[in-house]
């Protein structure tokens, strides 16, 4: 059975650098319709102490989720045949939305779009979308292993791609936490040591489907028939820290490995103090202590959440020895995990080739 190998990798990180300054001048509203009477300097603040963004990154009006994806893919696709692609899976959930008509452009898809963009000719390559929430780009690296490992494909692009900025409620606080951004990589069948080993996935949809939603802007001078994105946050929160521990270590068992085997882990950069809280659970489980600084890098601070393109674009910065002293050398181990609307969860083990 062939061995399931990232051999690229690709990111784009848009050029516009939005500092938590920029929220200075914006009216904040309640779910209530209520202005936010807190001083704005106020709200940033305690945004900041909670998720510790101090940043993001938007994309400019001339791009779209299809263009940034396919800038991720080229840099994933570099010095390989383009035709010989078996898949192209994208992860993403509100597919291209442009600026001057702020509706989801679902068809067709990002990843036909993206397959249209890189000139592949090849009827065979198939492409299509995974609509998952944050863990949609590792929910297409888990459908990758199952495509390779039952013998259907030997190469598969697997991309998460996101442009939040435009779904984002002005007048909502959490509208602070989100960014644009696209992240790529290939997958290939090999018969060399390593790759994916094992992963999970769990659905939570009984009373958790709508912590994650669309809804109309808390601001009264907006069109309500325009939707943008809602949560609730502290319900997230919770849920998140409750249960993405529980999955990862489900996936270190089912890989035979342990807490002690792992060189680092990589959770989905939706609020740093959460993934703390998730990591601090994890140790619990194995009953270990460890430095969370020497064992999970993290973006958030200086880029935000772009849902399905923080966990692809930060291992892609960690394979270009682009995040200070993390490095992941051949055979050591490497757990992703992520958790988003749905509500979804899923962990993945990795050893490096």
């Amino acid at each position: 059975m062939p061995n399931s190998i990232i051999t690229g990798t690709g990111s784009y990180i848009p050029t516009l650098n939005i500092a938590n300054a920029y929220f200075l001048d914006h009216e904040f509203f309640g779910a209530n319709g209520k202005k936010n009477e807190k001083a704005n300097i106020d709200i940033i603040q305690k945004f900041k102490e909670i998720t510790c963004i101090n940043e993001r990154r938007y994309v400019t009006e001339d791009l779209n989720t299809s263009d940034i994806a396919f800038i991720a893919a080229e840099q994933a696709l570099e010095g390989v045949d383009r035709e010989s692609l078996d898949y192209i899976i994208v992860g993403q959930n509100f597919g291209d939305v442009r600026t001057a008509t702020p509706s989801s452009d679902m068809v067709p898809s990002i990843a036909a779009r993206v397959k249209h963009k890189l000139r592949i000719k090849n009827p065979y390559t198939v492409a299509f979308d995974i609509l998952f929430g944050c863990p949609g780009w590792l929910q297409g690296m888990i459908l990758s292993d199952y495509y390779i490992k039952s013998g259907d494909a030997k190469k598969i692009l697997v991309i998460g791609a996101e442009t939040l900025s435009r779904v984002s409620d002005p007048h909502d606080i959490d509208s602070m936490i989100y960014s644009d951004g696209a992240g790529a990589a290939l997958v290939e069948a090999t018969d060399r040591k390593g790759g994916i080993l094992s992963h999970i996935t769990r659905s939570d949809t009984f009373h958790e489907a709508l912590l994650l939603r669309l809804g109309s802007s808390y601001g009264p001078e907006l069109d309500p028939s325009r939707l943008f994105l809602k949560m609730d946050g502290h319900e997230i929160y919770k849920y998140a820290v409750r249960t993405v521990a529980n999955a990862v270590k489900q996936s270190l068992d089912k890989a035979g490995l342990s807490l002690n085997d792992v060189k680092k882990v990589l959770i989905h950069q939706a609020n740093q103090k959460m993934d703390e809280a998730i990591l601090k659970r994890v140790f619990k489980l194995y009953q270990k202590e460890k430095n969370p600084e020497d064992i999970m890098p993290m973006t958030i601070s200086w880029l935000g959440n772009s849902s399905v393109a923080t966990l692809p674009t930060l291992f892609d910065l960690l394979q270009r020895g682009k995040l200070n002293n993390h490095v992941l050398h051949s055979g050591d181990i490497a757990v992703f995990a992520s958790v988003g609307a749905g509500m979804n969860i899923n962990s993945m083990v990795y050893q490096m080739p």
